[in-house]
């Protein structure tokens, strides 16, 4: 007689990580030009914290395993897009691997900056896995009365 553990938990498991792969691969439109045509489809989509500050947005990613040569960020119409790819070993099963949870491929993110940001001072550093970018603020514009000519 075999004696099997119950673990009522699996079936979650599976249901929780095939509704993660779904979402996960879905394809991302870039809305920012308005072109239905131009579609980017990511392999992956890596987490991202977003914090607001008194002089500046602040934009982690995380992508370990990612060289800096494979990113790319650029700012176009208050659209701030991060385009990069992980590139992967070559893993066969023979080698030992019984489990291959990390992601790779392309990912791509984007984000619509408000009208504060300064779009000219933005800057990105990389280090230890966490791609940093600072978008700094704009000052306010201070309000003025306007005359009447005539």
């Amino acid at each position: 007689m075999v004696i099997s553990h119950y673990q009522p938990w699996t079936g979650i498991s599976h249901f929780n990580n095939e509704i993660n792969r779904l979402f996960n691969s879905r394809e991302i439109n870039d809305a920012s030009r308005g072109d239905a045509t131009n579609v980017v489809t990511s392999d992956w989509i890596p987490a991202v914290d977003v914090k607001e500050e008194a002089q500046q947005f602040s934009i982690f990613v995380d992508i370990p395993g990612v060289a800096r040569k494979d990113i790319e960020i650029s700012m176009d119409k208050g659209v701030l897009s991060i385009k990069g790819e992980r590139h992967s070993e070559n893993k066969q099963e023979e080698e030992g691997y019984k489990r291959i949870e990390r992601a790779h491929g392309t990912f791509y993110r984007s984000f619509s900056l408000p009208d504060t940001a300064d779009a000219e001072g933005i800057t990105a550093k990389n280090r230890d896995g966490v791609l940093e970018i600072i978008i700094p603020k704009q000052h306010p514009s201070q309000a003025r009365k306007i005359t009447i000519e005539g």
